[in-house]
């Protein structure tokens, strides 16, 4: 589907060595399940915290402060399972001595890159991390959908499109198992908000899903194959998602024939016999439950034959599998941190980081930043020290510790970590002028530094973690006050967003230039001062909209705002179904602050030549990309389509893209395949997607609302399975 960037990709993908085929990681898992006794099956399928917890102490052979551990079976040469978060690297439960790992940028600044070439190399990396740390599962692959914008895990994930999310989420996983690590897709499914997220009851038709969240589960695992599915916290249509036939069974299992197993969140089993028979294999870190569901309890259902002995079987062969399949039999895991090679995975998280960031706004062409100004104050986000990250269970911590000590919740989703990787350093090291730094929170004082100053840029942060949700869109702390005060004291203002979702932005107007950083990761510093000094282009693409009001939503406020922690409710995705982000505001005909997809360059592209053909079943489609400016850059070409005469819901929907870096003056012709399911309805009654008959219309476009030429083709009518394409 993206040939270019997929050129690049091949210089990354070399699987695991001694990998079973499927076939016969099939055969060698049965066999095994074969010579097990019922407590041994029993063992694979209950997990521990690997940390001590409430009062139960982690197993001793379990890697110290991580996420989990499941008990091997020696004599026949199953191996612990060492589960460690997360999906930026290795994270560390709370202690006293946190593991120094690298961080990757957040995952939303993953899927702005629109290069899946960036998900598998960072995927790799972190991979390799985690199997040196001691490690053989890793629980990253996250592909919720940002149905809400101000949920507080948005930067864990891949943005609103279920393509886009979907195809990156599946090359982080396909990297992370190159490694002999299994990778954990989630938090399966519709578990997209962090209010009330143990007690939500998500609603959704059928077919919305199979068109929205559950795309892009499915393309992700389709491309990813991950060892596991993670299921979610939330209730979906009236059942806890983690015994859930429908999804469980029905979807994953049935339709989408997925061979692997079905771990539970830490704290979302809530029964033994309903949670087995609909399709949940292991319980993971049983502390965090009420009760140790699949341990004792278990064994009397199957004794009983209230849990057939033959489900038992399955939930073992489902977990053997996948370790057989990625070589974890023949490659056990040992701590061996000091053959890490810290400097070259900073080089990897810098590389994505710098494809992520999204050039938002540069009216006044600021940026690239020249080397014309004596001074240049720095303004707030502790950009002289370091860049913020994400918080919650996928922290991870720089050696030394946070370069803002003491700062946020002393407890969980905190603290807030700031990685030591200073912007203003970076950009001293690259610029003559005199820097000054002011932290921002005198917006007078900052004013008045900016008022003797050359240049002005603001860096504004949003810190964002699992378990809170944003109130709402706007930058926190006052900070827009202080932005609207810089930008009237010197109309030479560059604005650094470090955000982990959308954020409105009322000094918009008065600004020269606009650059989303998102969580840059460990060399997040670097990163934003080569964009901003143009060493590298600007080439991100937003994944997702960014509304001007949150009026615009679906939701203006969060379903179970206010509420208490034990109260049950529910929150109707029925209202938008599948018409997530840009399509809802299509739809709608609601105008954002920024669309989906936009983002600009330091040079220009020239597009030509767009044609499209039926070809197998979907849209074949072709063009030429040029570079019509005087600097090397990255375009993004992105083709929607729309099905002539409406039935869908919405005007159109992303059906592929590719990534080109183009030289001055340098043209390349390229290709894109639609994936079929982007032409398709999904029909609940038969269980099939469902292509129209009918003319359809391809658009190219540098953003979701910034067509560049269309071309129509006509398309037979095609019926295909669930789990086909």
């Amino acid at each position: 589907m993206l040939p270019a960037a997929l050129a690049v990709l091949s210089a990354f993908t070399p699987l695991a060595a001694n990998a079973a085929s499927p076939v016969d990681a099939d055969q060698r898992a049965k066999a095994l399940v074969q010579q097990m006794t019922l407590d041994e099956k029993l063992k694979l399928v209950f997990g521990y915290f690997s940390t001590d917890f409430k009062g139960v102490a982690k197993p001793a052979q379990g890697v110290p402060y991580s996420a989990g551990f499941v008990y091997g079976i020696e004599r026949l040469g199953i191996p612990h399972q060492q589960l460690t978060d997360a999906g930026m690297g290795v994270a560390t439960q709370p202690g006293p001595a946190p593991r120094a790992r690298t961080a990757l940028a957040a995952g939303i600044s993953t899927a702005a890159s629109w290069n899946p070439a960036v998900a598998y190399a960072g995927g790799a990396m972190i991979g390799q991390e985690a199997r040196l740390s001691g490690h053989n599962v890793m629980l990253a692959g996250a592909a919720n959908l940002q149905r809400e914008p101000r949920n507080g895990r948005n930067f864990e994930y891949g943005g609103e499109d279920p393509l886009l999310n979907g195809v990156m989420a599946g090359e982080q996983i396909r990297g992370i198992q190159s490694n002999h690590v299994i990778a954990t897709v989630k938090h399966f499914a519709l578990n997209n908000q962090e209010t009330g997220r143990m007690k939500v009851d998500a609603k959704l038709d059928d077919a919305a899903a199979r068109m929205s969240d559950l795309l892009a589960f499915q393309i992700a695992i389709e491309r990813g194959n991950p060892g596991s599915v993670m299921c979610g916290y939330n209730r979906v249509n009236g059942h806890y998602a983690c015994e859930s036939d429908y999804l469980l069974n029905q979807v994953l299992k049935r339709d989408w024939a997925y061979k692997g197993y079905v771990m539970s969140d830490w704290g979302a089993t809530h029964s033994t016999i309903p949670a087995a028979l609909n399709g949940l294999d292991q319980q993971s870190g049983w502390p965090f439950d009420l009760s140790p569901y699949f341990k004792e309890p278990l064994k009397e259902a199957v004794e009983n034959g209230h849990v057939p002995a033959s489900r038992l079987d399955d939930m073992a062969l489902r977990i053997l599998r996948p370790m057989v399949a990625n070589g974890l039999l023949e490659h056990p895991v040992a701590v061996a941190e000091d053959k890490i090679d810290f400097a070259a995975n900073a080089a990897i998280s810098q590389a994505g980081a710098e494809e992520g960031m999204v050039l938002l706004k540069n009216d006044q062409q600021l940026l690239p930043l020249a080397d014309r100004y004596a001074s240049i104050a720095i303004i707030g986000g502790h950009a002289d020290v370091g860049v913020l990250s994400g918080g919650g269970s996928s922290q991870v911590y720089p050696a030394g510790g946070s370069a803002v000590p003491n700062e946020g919740p002393a407890s969980f989703p905190g603290p807030i970590v700031y990685l030591p990787s200073s912007p203003m350093q970076a950009l001293a090291k690259r610029l003559k002028a005199k820097f000054v730094y002011h932290d921002g929170k005198d917006a007078a004082a900052a004013a008045k530094l900016a008022a003797s100053s050359d240049l002005a840029i603001v860096f504004a942060t949003q810190w964002t973690a699992e378990s809170l949700d944003q109130a709402d869109l706007k930058l926190p702390h006052g900070q827009d006050d202080t932005i609207a005060a810089v930008a009237a004291a010197n109309q030479r203002t560059v604005v650094v967003l470090e955000t982990g979702t959308p954020v409105t932005m009322p000094w918009l107007g008065s600004v020269g230039a606009v650059l989303e950083a998102w969580y840059p990761g460990s060399a997040g510093g670097e990163a934003i001062a080569r964009v901003l000094t143009g060493e590298v282009d600007a080439s991100g693409r937003l994944p997702a909209t960014f509304p001007q009001s949150e009026a615009q939503l679906p939701r203006p406020v969060i379903d179970g705002t206010g509420l208490k922690e034990d109260v049950r409710f529910a929150t109707d995705y029925n209202i938008e179904g599948a018409a997530v982000g840009y399509k809802w505001f299509d739809k709608k005909n609601l105008k954002p602050l920024f669309a989906f997809g936009h983002g600009l360059s330091y040079t220009t592209f020239h597009y030509e030549g767009l044609q499209a053909s039926a070809s197998n079943g979907t849209i074949s489609v072709s063009f030429k990309v040029a570079n019509s400016g005087a600097r090397e850059g990255k375009a993004v070409p992105q083709i929607y389509v729309s099905k002539i005469g409406a039935g869908w819901e919405a005007p159109k929907r992303l059906g592929g893209w590719d990534k080109l870096a183009l030289k001055p003056g340098e043209a390349r012709s390229t290709r894109v395949e639609i994936d079929p399911r982007t032409l398709a309805v999904f029909d609940s009654r038969r269980g099939k997607w469902k292509i129209a008959a009918g003319d359809y219309l391809v658009t190219l476009a540098e953003a979701a609302d910034a067509p560049v030429t269309t071309v129509k083709v006509r398309l037979p009518a095609r019926e295909f399975a669930a789990g086909a394409r």
